[in-house]
């Protein structure tokens, strides 16, 4: 028998080999797996999309302001009060608390699920990884309203029609993709203060610190290098 072949069909894949009699009882049937894409959107694609449809909606009658770390970035650079900052803060964040709420009463199962959607530290990162991704993600996201909504830029560049909520949204959706994995994304304090109060439970307020004290900074930053590094607004007379 030795030195006789016969055809095998290998599994799914239908190719044929030749291959020594005796050794066929071993081949199995198999299936490749199919690529993996090189990220799922999912939920990141829903966020990005999102913010761009409310600022765009809002942007004509508050400017769009939906998260309090854009709300102070702004007012760090004084393009709005003290008092309508602390308004447009208050009023984020009790709107956060009644969207929480909705989606707690309309998915009960999909929301314990999820843990209520509270922003926490992932484990395997520390608390300084956290802080750390939400300041740059954050920096991120102001930055690029900045830039979205500069007065020169626009003037400048008026024959490329652009509206300031499209960057808005891609800059939110590129910072869910990356932060996602550490920390859930917070980069709005509104938001994740909505989800830690209506799910109130321990772990979500353990972190919760990192949802406020990481925005404000990634905030200030980007108001400080746009406002003094790009602009250079503070040397320019009249300032």
């Amino acid at each position: 028998m030795e030195g006789k072949e016969e055809d095998v069909k290998l599994g799914a894949n239908r190719f044929t080999e030749r291959q020594p009699i005796g050794t066929s009882a071993q081949t199995k049937d198999y299936k490749e797996a199919p690529p993996a894409p090189l990220f799922e959107p999912g939920n990141c694609m829903g966020f990005g999309g999102m913010i761009f449809a409310l600022v765009y909606c809002t942007a004509g009658i508050s400017g769009g302001h939906i998260n309090p770390a854009v709300t102070f970035g702004l007012f760090l650079a004084r393009k709005l009060s003290l008092t309508r900052a602390i308004f447009y803060i208050v009023m984020q964040c009790l709107g956060a608390i009644c969207g929480a709420g909705v989606v707690k009463g309309f998915q009960p199962s999909l929301y314990q699920t999820k843990g209520g959607g509270a922003n926490v530290v992932a484990h395997g990162y520390t608390k300084g990884d956290g802080l750390g991704a939400e300041i740059i993600g954050t920096f991120v996201l102001v930055y690029t309203v900045f830039s979205a909504t500069d007065a020169k830029r626009n003037a400048r560049d008026s024959h490329v029609p652009i509206l300031a909520p499209l960057p808005i949204g891609f800059a939110v959706f590129l910072v869910h993709l990356a932060t996602i994995p550490i920390t859930g994304t917070g980069i709005n304090p509104a938001r994740s203060l909505g989800a830690a109060i209506i799910y109130n439970k321990d772990h979500a307020w353990d972190d919760h610190w990192i949802f406020w004290v990481g925005p404000f900074i990634g905030a200030a930053l980007a108001a400080l290098y746009h406002q003094v590094i790009i602009r250079a607004i503070p040397f320019k007379s009249g300032h």
